[in-house]
Order: structure tokens, then C-alpha cells, then sequence
């Protein structure tokens, strides 16, 4: 027993342990690099839709939606529809209310209308006309920011790429900080060990 111990003095299976956590970490981090690389060709892919004047279908509900993100549309409610207002900004970066409607279309896809922006939640009256703007996205889902503005309300803010998030070099560093920190807390302990035996 003291031949194999003076042969391994680093307890095995802690080892182990440690380099595959570690290594584990460092995996993710680079993960994380490469879902960085792949955030920024799609956010680059969606600036350069804002550029594009042409329109496309409003998206049913089996396309992916992400494809349909900035690029003009038209959608018109098929059935009744509430609005409601939540937080926003107008075309000249005022903070306010904007207001949307909830609706299905004709052929029964779900459709979130942006109709402008004012400095009041009161809910407004919409009477269901057609509406023309820009798709971004809308929690799961997508909205149309309207643009000219509907029921009488000012110009919405245009949507913005920027405002989705690129964290992944954050969390990327952040994984590589976990895989060093144990790697050298456990020297530490290694050493604090053999010099205990020592």
C-alpha cells in the first residue's frame, strides 16, 4: 500500500474528477464562442434586412419565424382583438406607451399589431384596418410595428437588431474563470495535502 501511494501521490479518482469538470467548462466556453460567431451573422442578417423595402408574407404559424425578423409585411385581424399597452419608445426615442393588438388572422395564425406610441396606457379604439411596418420579434412570437401608425397614435420607434441580446463572449469568459478557479483551488488543496504527509 505505501509503494502505491509513494507511486500516486495525487488521489485518482478527485483528479479525475476535477480535469473532467474542467475540461467540461472549457467545452462550453467554446461552445459559447461559436454561438457569439453565430449571433452575429444573424444579427448582421437582420440589419441588412432593415435595408430591404420589399414585402413578405405575414408568417404562419409553421414557418420559422426568425426568417420573417425586419423585414416589411401587411397583416390584417380576422377576429376580434384587444389592446393593450406596454412600454415603448416613438420615433424620436421618447419614453412612453406603446400599444398592441392581439388578433388571428384569416387563416387562424396568431398576429401582434405595434399601432403606435403615445404618453397615455388608456387603451385606444382600433377598427381593424389592414396594417403595413416592419416584423420584429414579440416574445415567442412576432409583432408588426406599424408604420404609418394606426387609431390615431404617434409613430412607434423602428425596431432595432441591437436590441437583442449577444452575451455569449460574457458567458463565454465566464466559463473559462469556472474551469481555472477549480483547477486552481484544487492544487491548493493538492498541496496543502502532500504538504500535510510530507
Amino acid at each position: 500500500m505505501n509503494e502505491i501511494s509513494a507511486r500516486h501521490p495525487l488521489p485518482v479518482f478527485a483528479t479525475i474528477v476535477v480535469l473532467i469538470a474542467a475540461a467540461t467548462m472549457v467545452g462550453l466556453g467554446v461552445w459559447q464562442l461559436d454561438r457569439m460567431a453565430w449571433k452575429e451573422n444573424l444579427l448582421a442578417r437582420y440589419d441588412a434586412a432593415l435595408m430591404l423595402d420589399d414585402s413578405v408574407d405575414w408568417p404562419s404559424q409553421d414557418q420559422a419565424l426568425e426568417d420573417a425578423y425586419y423585414r416589411r409585411s401587411s397583416v390584417t385581424c380576422a377576429s376580434d382583438a384587444q389592446v393593450t399597452a406596454i412600454a415603448g419608445r416613438n420615433a424620436d426615442g421618447e419614453a412612453g406607451w406603446a400599444h398592441i393588438v392581439e388578433c388571428l388572422t384569416g387563416d387562424g395564425s396568431p398576429a401582434a399589431i405595434q399601432l403606435g406610441w403615445n404618453r397615455n396606457p388608456a387603451p385606444v379604439a382600433y377598427d381593424g384596418a389592414p396594417a403595413v411596418g416592419r416584423i420584429a420579434p414579440y416574445g415567442d412570437s412576432v409583432r408588426l410595428v406599424a408604420d404609418p401608425p394606426l387609431a390615431g397614435l404617434e409613430a412607434n420607434a423602428e425596431p432595432d437588431p441591437s436590441e437583442i441580446p449577444n452575451n455569449h463572449l460574457a458567458y463565454a469568459i465566464q466559463w473559462f474563470f469556472f474551469a481555472v478557479t477549480a483547477l486552481v483551488i484544487y492544487a491548493l488543496a493538492l498541496k496543502r495535502r502532500l504538504a500535510r504527509k510530507g
